[in-house]
């Protein structure tokens, strides 16, 4: 049902990718080397798409500069809602700067999560380079990387889905924070009749720290395998931030 032949291809590249990557690492982290590659790969996928955080973080100072122009667009145009959400636009529009460029590194990423779902979830889309027993047939502590936390929490099970559960919970907390005193730092969104910067952005500015808890319900119908990337995406998202804003 899940076969796309464009993708095909694809996802028998990264089980190749990811196959190389456990042999390398298998001397260091034995039967864990799967597990390791999976992180290993998330990282390069994210290094490969660090450019867009970068884009996203000029596009916020942008915003920002834009901040004094937007304060005098609302001040002159108060009482035409319209004609100052047509100037707003413009003004956004002439800086290069888009309400949804927050969204975009999330975006970039989710033909990678398919492939890693693929890849995990779906038998046989291993492809020959995965060997006999396939990545599903690889083990985290005991468990089988194709496990989904429904098939029960026996044995090694329980610890692993509770620690990668409870890290990718402290995540969500710890970005959905962040979010929050960004868009303080920001000030209050003004959703009045001649208030609202962009379309759908006091919308935006409401559902954006709610957004990292996603990956905790995502997590719970997924396999073991793409538990694993998520957590390690969602990590690395957090750093990456923070250094980033650091300047």
């Amino acid at each position: 049902m899940l076969a796309f032949a464009p993708l095909d291809g694809a996802v028998d590249a990264a089980a190749h990718v990811v196959t190389l990557l456990a042999a390398t690492v298998e001397p260091l982290a034995g039967t864990g080397a799967t597990a390791a590659a999976i992180v290993l790969f998330t990282i390069g996928i994210r290094l490969l798409i660090s450019p867009l955080s970068w884009a996203q973080i000029r596009g916020e100072r942008r915003r920002a500069v834009l901040a004094p122009r937007i304060l005098e667009l609302r001040r002159r145009h108060r009482d035409q809602p319209a004609r100052l959400q047509a100037e707003l636009v413009a003004l956004h529009r002439e800086a290069g700067v888009s309400p949804f460029g927050n969204l975009l590194p999330v975006l970039v990423q989710a033909p990678f999560f398919f492939l890693m779902y693929r890849l995990f979830a779906v038998p046989g889309d291993a492809g020959p380079a995965a060997g006999a027993g396939g990545l599903l047939a690889e083990r985290l502590f005991g468990v089988p990387l194709g496990q989904h936390l429904g098939d029960g929490l026996a044995g090694a099970a329980g610890p692993v889905f509770g620690v990668l559960l409870g890290l990718l919970v402290l995540l969500a907390w710890w970005s959905s924070r962040r979010m929050r005193r960004a868009a303080g730092l920001a000030g209050p969104a003004d959703t009045s009749a001649g208030g609202a910067e962009v379309p759908g952005g006091a919308v935006l500015a409401r559902l954006l720290p709610l957004l990292p808890y996603g990956t905790v319900l995502v997590a719970l119908v997924l396999p073991l395998a793409a538990v694993l990337y998520l957590v390690t995406t969602t990590a690395w998202t957090g750093l990456e931030q923070v250094v980033l804003r650091r300047g």
